[in-house]
């Protein structure tokens, strides 16, 4: 390997630009090379409309793809969320390091918790997976609560609480963590009540396929309990054929006695938006030891959720 400099190429958005400059630290320290960021903007990025009606699956990632392939940049770093579930056979995601926290959060006007928001209160996410189980939740515990469709960076989604437009707003953990703003944060939402998005907290490192002394080299970030935990809720969302923007919500944590991690809990959840009706289930095993072990995983739990209706759920399936 060279003494070049390796160039990251990343979304221009604070979160992508925060995670991207700490992904460059780590590899500059694996590599000893040193590592420069490229801007690259996305049509996520520009377009204004909500997620499901620009088609949600990879409009935050085709451009940066796009640069991989033609050799402008080295590799890219992703949300591992906004990933469509196929893999082009010319990338190849050489790490995904240790995974954030998962869980969503409430970030709520008086530093309220979720359950103490008053009647009527005005939730915003541009998350149909948030809606579905915020939803459903309030009907269960006879909360008032209206969701109500947002888009834009962390920013201005806080924007709409500080300013009276929102009583609260849902993020992910993850992001505020990165950006050093989890101080915010109003309230931790428990996966029981809301199940993260298929990778979310977890980042994915990508480069081309051919290009093995790198890959070898970013290797040394990758964690082999994300990568089995990720695969699992990948492969869930991929056999329900939804996209990155269905209302599809799963999380793989590892259950263990604190010292040997034993087994793999795998939980899957998908509902109509209003929340009326959800398919929830969850299934334990061996932690997966191969990729083909956790894929199997993931799609055995996702055809008992087909087959408890599942599709009729999603609305339009995303291909």
């Amino acid at each position: 390997m060279s003494d070049k400099a390796l160039r990251l190429g990343t979304r221009r958005s604070k979160l992508a630009m925060a995670q991207s400059g700490q992904v460059a630290d780590a590899v500059r320290k694996v590599t000893g090379r040193p590592v420069e960021l490229v801007e690259i903007t996305t049509y996520g990025d520009t377009s204004r409309e909500h997620l499901a009606q620009i088609g949600g699956t990879g409009v935050f990632v085709a451009a940066l793809r796009e640069a991989l392939v033609r050799g402008e940049v080295d590799f890219a770093v992703h949300s591992l969320k906004d990933l469509p579930t196929g893999q082009p056979a010319e990338l190849v995601l050489a790490a995904l390091p240790v995974r954030e926290d998962p869980r969503d959060v409430i970030v709520a006007r008086d530093d309220l918790k979720f359950t103490d928001l008053p009647r009527g209160a005005r939730i915003g996410t541009g998350s149909p997976r948030r809606m579905a189980q915020l939803n459903a939740y309030a009907r269960a515990h006879g909360l008032d609560i209206e969701t109500v469709p947002i888009r834009g960076n962390v920013d201005t989604r806080i924007r709409y609480v500080r300013e009276g437009e929102l009583d609260a707003v849902v993020l992910a953990a993850a992001g505020l963590n990165r950006l050093g703003r989890i101080e915010e944060v109003t309230d931790f939402l428990s996966v029981d009540t809301v199940l993260p998005a298929p990778g979310q907290g977890a980042l994915a490192i990508e480069c081309a396929a051919e290009n093995a002394d790198l890959i070898a080299a970013l290797g040394e970030l990758d964690d082999p309990f994300t990568r089995a935990a990720v695969t699992a809720e990948r492969s869930l969302l991929a056999a329900l054929e939804a996209g990155c923007s269905a209302p599809v919500g799963a999380l793989a944590d590892l259950l263990g006695d604190g010292q040997v991690v034993k087994e793999m809990r795998l939980r899957g959840v998908v509902g109509t938006t209003d929340g009326t009706r959800m398919v929830q289930l969850s299934t334990t095993g061996p932690v997966p030891q191969t990729h083909e072990s956790a894929l199997a995983l993931g799609s055995d739990l996702a055809t008992e959720m087909l087959a408890q209706g599942a599709a009729g759920l999603m609305g339009e399936r995303a291909h």
